[in-house]
């Protein structure tokens, strides 16, 4: 099945990012698509999801609580081949 990256660009609203993270983290956690996922230090995330297709992984995603709730003000989703490195072998 094919790899997709995600992309989170986070509003400014720190506060209900804060408050909304137990959820986000709780919804993510439950993808069985979902690789890995985690913050940048540029006040966004990054995603790696398995999925059929670049349209699966918008529907996960609109149904996390953090896209939901408005605190993503950007999101990109593009496919991915792991072709070298570490994680290559992994996938």
């Amino acid at each position: 099945m094919p790899y997709f990256v995600a992309t989170y660009a986070y509003s400014s609203d720190t506060a209900a990012r804060d408050a909304g993270r137990a959820a986000h983290r709780e919804y993510l956690g439950s993808l069985p698509q979902l690789v890995a996922s985690g913050p940048t230090d540029d006040d966004g995330a990054v995603l790696v999801l398995e999925a059929p297709d670049a349209a699966a992984v918008e529907a996960l995603l609109e149904a996390d609580p953090f896209v939901r709730d408005g605190i993503v003000a950007q999101r990109r989703v593009v496919g991915w081949t792991p072709v070298l490195g570490r994680m290559a072998s992994q996938f």
